[in-house]
C-alpha cells in the first residue's frame, strides 16, 4: 500500500516548525517557509493567512497534546510516584514526537499576540495546575508549586538534546528522569 503524503498545510506547518526552532520566529520569513515547503511564498497565503497563524498553530497543535496526555493521567487512580512515571512518559513523548514544535511551543509562543498570546498563557497555566496535582502528594514534595517547576525543568529542556536515533527511547529518558526526582523528592534530609 502506497503511503500518502502529507497535507499541504501539515507540510507547511511542519516547515515553519523546524525553521522556527533553528532560526527562530523572527528570522524566519514566509519566503524561507515557502522554499522549505516547495511553494512560492504567494502560494502560501492560500494555506495560511500569516505567519502568526502558523506559529499560533504550532503552539496551540503542541499545547492540547501535553494537555490531552496530562490531563488523562491526572484522573487516574494511581500512587502519585505512579502518576509522575506516567506524566512524565507523556511530556517527554510528545517532545520527542516533535522536537521543533516543542521549541516553539517553549519558546516562540511569546510571539504571538493579543487573545492568541492570553489564550496558550491559559492553556500553559492550566498544564502546570495538571503538575501541581500529579507531585501534590509525592514524598518531599512540601511545595507542590516547586516541586512542578523541578519537573518540568528537566522534562522540558529535553528537546534540546534529544535525538530518536540516540540510544535511549522517549519512555527511558523519562523513566531515568522520574527515577532521579523520585529519588531526591523522597528524601529526608533536604532543606524546609
Amino acid at each position: 500500500m502506497a503511503v500518502k503524503a502529507p497535507a499541504r498545510r501539515d507540510q507547511i506547518l511542519e516547515e515553519a516548525a523546524r525553521l522556527f526552532g533553528r532560526r527562530g520566529y523572527h528570522a524566519t520569513s514566509m519566503r524561507e517557509i515557502g522554499e522549505a515547503a516547495g511553494m512560492l511564498a504567494g502560494s502560501l497565503y492560500a494555506h495560511i493567512s500569516s505567519k502568526e497563524d502558523l506559529l499560533y498553530e504550532i503552539v496551540l497543535r503542541a499545547a492540547n497534546r501535553f494537555l490531552d496526555e496530562v490531563t488523562a493521567i491526572s484522573a487516574e487512580e494511581a500512587t502519585p510516584e505512579q502518576r509522575l512515571r506516567r506524566a512524565m512518559r507523556a511530556h517527554v513523548g510528545v517532545v520527542a514526537s516533535n522536537v521543533d514544535a516543542a521549541w516553539a511551543f517553549h519558546h516562540e509562543w511569546k510571539a504571538l499576540t493579543g487573545e492568541r498570546q492570553e489564550g496558550i498563557r491559559r492553556l500553559r497555566r492550566r498544564y502546570e495546575r495538571l503538575w501541581d496535582d500529579i507531585v501534590r502528594g509525592l514524598p518531599g514534595a512540601t511545595d507542590p508549586r516547586f516541586a512542578r517547576l523541578l519537573v518540568l525543568s528537566a522534562a522540558n529542556w529535553t528537546y534540546t538534546w534529544y535525538r530518536p536515533e540516540g540510544p535511549l527511547s522517549p519512555d527511558e529518558v523519562a523513566d531515568r528522569f522520574t527515577d532521579l526526582l523520585l529519588a531526591g523528592l523522597g528524601t529526608k534530609e533536604g532543606r524546609r
